[in-house]
């Protein structure tokens, strides 16, 4: 993880995530955790998946694991996954559409190419971040939701599309349920088109998915895969600097306590990690229907330090 520095007023700090590469012709770029900065608002993760080409007889394989104390949300750009986990639920997922699944007290999960796609060859493309829950619902019941991308709320104009995600933002609200103040949009840029980036939340954060941006009136600009942490109250305007260009925006309210994160686990008790560790080498957790295999606990090399 690599940390660039930025005189662009407004900009907090400029993070460069590593790609890691996953075998298959498969890589993730992880912006969130990192060394530099652990959230922005309630994310505590944002990894890139792809994008990716797959031959016949290739696909995704993330064998069942668990999760707690947080929500994930799936978004993708092209290609498709099929999630499967332990409440029942079994949802391809599409460019557009939002898988959110919220963890509480413990899920698992899986996510797949589906057969047919493994057959003839596909793409992926996308996003997946986890929102850290608020203490209060940390150990609440698991469950999921899907929505259609025709449920998702957008506007456009003047070479700007923006799609709200979740949460709040530029007077629309999403449909997805959250349990905090949050956005996440996708912002599309035409060549030369500017959006303006409101103080809206205390937190916000822009992930570069395309393209590349600026800010006007200042020099020095940001290129894909760059997460570009903003000042709060900060309100600058962002222009596509070459070419089209795609944003992703998250932030929101701070969380009122610390969260700890290990592997899959993320909690305000480090305790609460350690029982989840405990739980899942010894199987309690709630299986996904019909997948015997899953994803063992990592091993501890050193003792884990929370921080």
């Amino acid at each position: 993880m690599t940390l660039r520095s930025s005189d662009v007023a407004g900009v907090d700090m400029v993070i460069l995530p590593p790609v890691r590469d996953l075998g298959d012709g498969f890589s993730v770029r992880r912006a969130l955790p990192s060394a530099h900065r652990r959230m922005v608002g309630p994310f505590i993760f944002l990894d890139q998946m792809g994008p990716a080409a797959f031959t016949g007889g290739e696909g995704l394989d993330v064998r069942p694991h668990p999760h707690i104390g947080l929500a994930t949300v799936t978004y993708l750009l092209d290609g498709e996954i099929m999630h499967r986990d332990s409440v029942g639920s079994v949802q391809p997922i599409r460019p557009g559409e939002v898988n959110w699944m919220t963890a509480g007290s413990g899920i698992v999960h899986s996510e797949r190419t589906r057969p047919e796609l493994r057959a003839s060859g596909s793409s992926l493309f996308g996003l997946q971040t986890w929102v850290a829950l608020p203490k209060a619902q940390e150990e609440i019941d698991p469950s999921f939701s899907h929505y259609k991308a025709d449920e998702i709320p957008s506007t456009e104009g003047e070479g700007v599309k923006l799609t709200l995600v979740a949460g709040t933002s530029d007077g629309l609200r999403s449909p997805v349920r959250t349990f905090s103040d949050m956005v996440y949009a996708d912002i599309m840029l035409q060549a030369g088109a500017r959006y303006r980036l409101k103080a809206e939340h205390v937190e916000r954060a822009i992930y570069v998915v395309e393209g590349a941006i600026e800010v006007a009136g200042q020099s020095g600009g940001f290129a894909s895969g760059e997460l570009v942490i903003f000042r709060p109250d900060a309100e600058i305007v962002l222009i596509a600097s070459d070419g089209a260009a795609r944003l992703m925006l998250v932030g929101g309210e701070p969380m009122a306590e610390k969260r700890h994160i290990y592997w899959n686990f993320v909690s305000s008790e480090p305790e609460r990690i350690e029982q989840a560790k405990a739980d899942w080498r010894a199987q309690r957790f709630v299986p996904v229907p019909d997948e015997p295999d899953f994803i063992p606990l990592p091993e501890d090399p050193l003792p884990v330090r929370y921080p």
